[in-house]
């Protein structure tokens, strides 16, 4: 029984060789068949070889494949024994319908034949019974028509009265939609308005804060020393009267610089004269 799932847990270095891989002579074949005979002692014997969780590995492979086979066999047993049920009841649904007709057959039929043997009653009589047969069916056919007429109109009614419905219910979420549409627009104005009101508190809150860091500038302000003030009143006094004296000589200098370049230009003429007069003489 174990047999393959040992086969699956031993190493391939440590299984017999199989007989295509190895070359043996006759007398071997001759005693490799007595080996046969004791083949279930030896899978026995190697199994009892095996370690405890590998035994308890086998059982539990062995267990689980005894249990899907009854499962399987569980599921077609269970499938045939239904159809076998069908079967069955169909059967007998079909045996209770003959045994009827057969019941009036022989009330309506025989009985009056066994009676009056060769009578034109008793042929008028089957007649009768074949027609009423006919009739009947007919019949049948005729309520199963008129039924089968009925339910195409039904069926027709239904049809117009689930597209009503399916209109209606359109129409109604068409509404909702348009309705919710309106709710998401209102809410994104809302939501404008709102960010708009946001970012006015953020610019009141920095200007807060830029008034509270003024405020304690000014409530950590200390004025000069008198001294210190006077000096740095003469310093600046200084300074500007530099200022002023650079001015001048920057002023004076453009001036000496406008009339050197109204000089430089005076020579630049006479020169360019003298050129011309002395050019023709030559």
């Amino acid at each position: 029984m174990f047999e393959k799932y040992y086969n699956k847990l031993e190493p391939r270095d440590q299984r017999p060789p199989r007989l295509s891989e190895v070359k043996i002579t006759g007398a071997e074949i001759a005693q490799l068949r007595s080996r046969r005979k004791s083949k279930s002692r030896m899978g026995m014997e190697r199994v009892m070889g095996l370690s405890v969780d590998q035994k308890f590995e086998l059982v539990q492979k062995e267990l689980e494949d005894a249990k899907d086979e009854i499962r399987h066999m569980r599921a077609n047993a269970e499938r045939d024994l239904q159809h076998h049920e069908a079967i069955i009841e169909e059967a007998e649904i079909r045996w209770t319908e003959v045994q009827r007709e057969v019941h009036e057959f022989e009330k309506d039929i025989l009985k009056t034949i066994s009676k009056k043997k060769g009578s034109i009653l008793a042929t008028q009589k089957v007649m009768k019974y074949i027609e009423d047969m006919n009739r009947r069916r007919d019949n049948m056919k005729d309520k199963l028509r008129l039924k089968n007429v009925s339910l195409k109109v039904q069926r027709k009614k239904l049809l117009l009265q689930l597209r009503q419905q399916l209109k209606i219910e359109n129409a109604q979420f068409l509404e909702t939609i348009e309705a919710r549409n309106q709710e998401l627009i209102q809410m994104k104005l809302a939501s404008g308005n709102t960010l708009q009101i946001l970012n006015a508190y953020k610019d009141r809150a920095k200007a807060l804060a830029l008034n509270r860091q003024l405020r304690k500038q000014l409530s950590e302000f200390r004025a000069p020393q008198v001294m210190m003030y006077i000096r740095e009143k003469i310093r600046n006094g200084d300074l500007e009267k530099t200022i002023r004296v650079w001015e001048r000589k920057v002023e004076i200098a453009e001036m000496s610089l406008k009339g050197y370049r109204k000089a430089w230009n005076k020579m630049k003429t006479t020169n360019e004269q003298l050129q011309a007069t002395s050019g023709p003489g030559k």
